[in-house]
Protein backbone atom coordinates (compact mmCIF):
# COMPACT_ATOMS: atom_id res chain seq x y z
CA UNK A 1 0.00 0.00 0.00
CA UNK A 2 3.05 2.39 0.73
CA UNK A 3 4.56 1.43 -2.79
CA UNK A 4 0.89 2.75 -4.02
CA UNK A 5 0.45 6.26 -2.29
CA UNK A 6 3.87 6.93 -3.09
CA UNK A 7 3.10 6.18 -7.07
CA UNK A 8 -0.24 8.10 -6.74
CA UNK A 9 1.94 11.58 -5.21
CA UNK A 10 4.59 10.95 -8.07
CA UNK A 11 1.80 10.53 -10.55
CA UNK A 12 -0.34 13.31 -9.40
CA UNK A 13 1.66 16.17 -8.88
CA UNK A 14 3.06 16.65 -12.21
CA UNK A 15 -0.15 15.57 -13.69
CA UNK A 16 -2.10 18.43 -11.35
CA UNK A 17 0.78 20.70 -12.44
CA UNK A 18 0.01 20.21 -16.40
CA UNK A 19 -3.36 19.89 -15.86
CA UNK A 20 -3.48 23.83 -14.43
CA UNK A 21 -1.31 24.81 -17.51
CA UNK A 22 -3.77 22.97 -19.79
CA UNK A 23 -6.74 24.94 -18.01
CA UNK A 24 -4.87 28.36 -17.72
CA UNK A 25 -3.73 28.01 -21.90
CA UNK A 26 -7.34 27.34 -22.54
CA UNK A 27 -8.55 30.20 -20.87
CA UNK A 28 -5.99 33.00 -21.92
CA UNK A 29 -4.98 31.76 -25.58
CA UNK A 30 -8.48 29.86 -26.31
CA UNK A 31 -6.68 27.27 -27.94
CA UNK A 32 -7.64 23.51 -27.41
CA UNK A 33 -5.31 22.04 -29.38
CA UNK A 34 -2.41 22.57 -27.50
CA UNK A 35 -4.37 23.05 -24.32
CA UNK A 36 -5.18 18.61 -24.99
CA UNK A 37 -1.44 18.62 -25.43
CA UNK A 38 -0.32 19.87 -22.42
CA UNK A 39 -3.47 17.42 -21.27
CA UNK A 40 -1.83 14.23 -22.58
CA UNK A 41 1.72 15.25 -21.41
CA UNK A 42 0.22 15.37 -17.71
CA UNK A 43 -1.53 11.99 -18.29
CA UNK A 44 1.76 10.55 -19.30
CA UNK A 45 3.74 12.15 -16.54
CA UNK A 46 0.91 10.78 -14.17
CA UNK A 47 1.19 6.89 -15.61
CA UNK A 48 5.28 7.36 -15.96
CA UNK A 49 5.01 8.45 -11.93
CA UNK A 50 2.78 5.97 -10.74
CA UNK A 51 4.91 3.12 -12.68
CA UNK A 52 8.07 4.45 -11.16
CA UNK A 53 7.34 2.03 -7.78
CA UNK A 54 8.24 -0.92 -10.24
CA UNK A 55 11.80 -0.17 -9.22
CA UNK A 56 11.08 -0.37 -5.68
CA UNK A 57 10.24 -3.63 -5.26
CA UNK A 58 13.16 -5.36 -3.86
CA UNK A 59 11.60 -8.91 -4.37
CA UNK A 60 11.64 -8.63 -8.18
CA UNK A 61 14.78 -8.95 -9.90
CA UNK A 62 16.12 -5.95 -12.38
CA UNK A 63 14.85 -8.27 -15.37
CA UNK A 64 11.16 -8.38 -13.91
CA UNK A 65 10.99 -4.62 -12.82
CA UNK A 66 12.35 -3.65 -16.70
CA UNK A 67 9.73 -5.89 -18.10
CA UNK A 68 7.03 -5.43 -16.21
CA UNK A 69 7.25 -1.33 -16.55
CA UNK A 70 7.36 -1.87 -20.30
CA UNK A 71 4.28 -3.76 -20.36
CA UNK A 72 2.99 -0.95 -17.86
CA UNK A 73 3.99 2.03 -20.20
CA UNK A 74 2.65 -0.55 -23.17
CA UNK A 75 -1.04 -0.77 -21.83
CA UNK A 76 -1.46 2.98 -20.61
CA UNK A 77 1.70 5.39 -22.11
CA UNK A 78 0.98 3.84 -25.52
CA UNK A 79 -2.75 3.91 -26.07
CA UNK A 80 -2.35 7.56 -24.72
CA UNK A 81 -0.03 8.53 -27.63
CA UNK A 82 -2.31 7.41 -29.94
CA UNK A 83 -5.80 8.99 -28.32
CA UNK A 84 -3.34 12.58 -28.31
CA UNK A 85 -3.76 13.57 -31.55
CA UNK A 86 -0.16 14.41 -31.27
CA UNK A 87 0.43 11.80 -34.10
CA UNK A 88 -1.24 11.09 -37.58
CA UNK A 89 -3.50 7.94 -37.64
CA UNK A 90 -4.88 7.53 -41.06
CA UNK A 91 -3.89 3.81 -41.22
CA UNK A 92 -2.92 0.63 -39.47
CA UNK A 93 1.04 1.72 -40.57
CA UNK A 94 0.93 5.40 -38.75
CA UNK A 95 -0.29 2.93 -35.42
CA UNK A 96 2.96 0.65 -36.09
CA UNK A 97 5.06 3.98 -36.56
CA UNK A 98 4.14 5.20 -33.60
CA UNK A 99 4.37 1.89 -31.43
CA UNK A 100 8.04 2.11 -32.89
CA UNK A 101 8.75 5.41 -32.02
CA UNK A 102 7.44 4.52 -28.55
CA UNK A 103 10.22 1.64 -28.24
CA UNK A 104 12.67 3.68 -29.41
CA UNK A 105 12.56 6.33 -27.30
CA UNK A 106 11.67 3.89 -24.49
CA UNK A 107 15.13 2.41 -25.09
CA UNK A 108 16.82 5.42 -25.14
CA UNK A 109 15.69 6.76 -21.91
CA UNK A 110 16.29 3.50 -20.17
CA UNK A 111 19.90 3.34 -21.62
CA UNK A 112 20.48 6.77 -20.43
CA UNK A 113 19.01 6.59 -17.14
CA UNK A 114 20.68 2.98 -16.37
CA UNK A 115 24.23 4.43 -17.78
CA UNK A 116 23.89 7.51 -14.77
CA UNK A 117 22.59 5.39 -12.28
CA UNK A 118 25.58 2.89 -12.92
CA UNK A 119 27.85 6.26 -12.97
CA UNK A 120 26.51 7.76 -10.28
CA UNK A 121 26.93 4.37 -8.20
CA UNK A 122 30.40 3.60 -9.18
CA UNK A 123 31.02 7.17 -8.39
CA UNK A 124 29.18 6.96 -4.60
CA UNK A 125 31.10 3.34 -3.83
CA UNK A 126 34.79 4.81 -5.16
CA UNK A 127 34.57 7.98 -2.73
CA UNK A 128 33.06 5.40 -0.27
CA UNK A 129 35.93 3.35 -0.14
CA UNK A 130 38.56 6.55 -0.39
Amino acid sequence: MNLLKKGLIRGVIPFSFLIIISLLWNQFQGTSAISNTFFFYGLIAFFLGLASVIYEIEQWGFLKQIMVHYLVMLVTVFPTLLMSGLYPLDSFRDAVNVFFLFNKVGVILFLTTYFIFTWRKRAYLKARHQ
